[in-house]
């Protein structure tokens, strides 16, 4: 199976392509049997995913955390997952119509970094990769899940302010709904991405001797940070709702992409290996 890597990953991605078109498909038709279909195509694509993921890590001896293709692919199983289970707890299908897009949209990316599977260099060789990692990716999930979720919000406040009450407005949330998911989502990724910048600190001083380098990397996830403590303080002390709440929350998985993608290819830097 570890042969079939590419392919199985290249697999997801259609997997994702199809259910997004689904799922923006009940959005414009409103047609339960084109959700179901979208749901299954996601599920279709997250088994493919996960066997990726598990074709990666045979071929490389390894987690497959040691690249952005690698930590991309475990990434985008995780939003679907995180679209799993909110689909579930709040019974809304449209959802689906901005969180499947985005996960397509991100295997795309992820898949035109593709690098061939090759033992971890030695910086890579400890625990703390692990535990790095695995706080990512919680936590990069949530956020791109928030700003799925924030466009939605958008939708939903357009028609509204149009007064068009019809379907498409009865099958999304309310707003009130969705900024509530947002926020939730965010406060969860709080905690993660403390962790991720603490044990890349931990793990800094084990591979390179210091704790903080000010490498680009590690300033755009201290920016990233901010970004999200300020929405968290603004909500919470300052009274941030709506319109202006949720475009934080956009800016803020903006700094993210920029993070982990941007970063990687405009700023080289001792993170330079996981490019």
């Amino acid at each position: 199976m570890a042969e079939y890597e590419a392919q199985l990953f290249n697999l997801a991605f259609f997997s994702y392509f199809a259910a997004s078109c689904m799922y923006i498909g009940y959005l414009v038709m409103l047609n339960d049997k084109l959700a179901l279909l979208g749901r299954i195509a996601s599920i279709i694509g997250v088994g493919f995913n996960t066997l990726a993921i598990i074709a990666r890590t045979m071929k490389a001896g390894h987690l497959p955390f040691a690249n952005m293709y690698e930590f991309g692919m475990v990434l985008v199983w995780g939003l679907v997952i995180i679209h799993f289970v909110i689909e579930y707890q709040s019974k809304r299908k449209a959802l689906g119509a901005f969180v499947l897009p985005l996960a397509f949209v991100l295997a795309g990316v992820f898949a035109l970094f593709y690098q061939e599977a090759r033992p971890l260099v030695p910086a890579l060789k400890s625990n703390w990769l692990l535990i790095h990692v695995v706080m990512a990716v919680f936590a990069y999930g949530a956020l791109a899940a928030s700003c799925a979720i924030a466009a939605t919000y958008f939708l939903k406040h357009r028609l509204e302010k149009n007064g068009d009450d019809g379907p498409l407005s009865a099958v999304l949330p309310e707003l009130e709904s969705l900024e509530n998911m947002v926020n939730q989502l965010i406060a969860l990724a709080m905690p993660f991405m403390t962790l991720l910048i603490l044990t890349g600190a931990v793990w800094a001083e084990y591979a390179w001797g210091s704790y903080w380098r000010w490498d680009p990397k590690e300033t755009w996830s201290l920016i990233t940070w901010l970004v999200y403590a300020i929405y968290l303080h603004g909500r919470s002390v300052l009274g941030w709702r709506g319109n202006r709440a949720m475009t934080w929350a956009i800016v803020g998985f903006i700094t993210v992409l920029f993070t982990f993608i941007g970063v990687n290819v405009l700023l080289p830097g001792l993170h330079s290996y996981a490019f």
